[in-house]
């Protein structure tokens, strides 16, 4: 496995944590990057009126949308640029008027060119919302130097 995670579960540097969070569309849907570190992040965001879809309940892609904040995150945390190839998300559940949803992205596989996570919403009283699969590319970039 290329730069492995360091061992001592300690959070990303506040520097990446920072260019990770900077995402516009996640600050328009009020989705806050809550933490990460190596192999792992969380998010949160509050169905509110204005991420409602037609039936009243969370709109699909703002549920998608939190998914992808982890997803980008998580497989970022290893100070490597990581582009998505592939995000495979099942809706199960859908978010309520109110529900403060949490995804949290784990680490499955990851080699010096690709990785796969593993990606978990949740509403606050543990209904699982959405579940996706996602692989990305690694592209050997290390975030300093962009």
């Amino acid at each position: 496995m290329a730069d492995p995670a360091p061992d001592d579960g300690a959070d990303v540097a506040p520097a990446l944590f920072s260019r990770l969070a900077a995402d516009p569309l996640a600050d328009l849907l009020g989705i806050v990057l809550e933490q990460v570190r190596p192999g792992y992040a969380r998010a949160a965001m509050t169905v509110g009126p204005q991420l409602l879809n037609a039936v009243g309940t969370a709109h699909g892609g703002a549920t998608m949308a939190l998914l992808d904040v982890v997803h980008a995150a998580v497989s970022n945390s290893h100070g490597t640029v990581a582009v998505a190839q592939d995000v495979h998300t099942e809706f199960l559940a859908p978010g309520r008027p109110g529900d403060r949803l949490v995804a949290e992205g784990t680490e499955v596989h990851r080699s010096r060119r690709t990785a796969v996570y593993r990606i978990e919403a949740r509403a606050q009283d543990g209904r699982l919302v959405a579940t996706a699969l996602a692989r990305v590319f690694r592209t050997g970039t290390a975030w300093e130097d962009r």
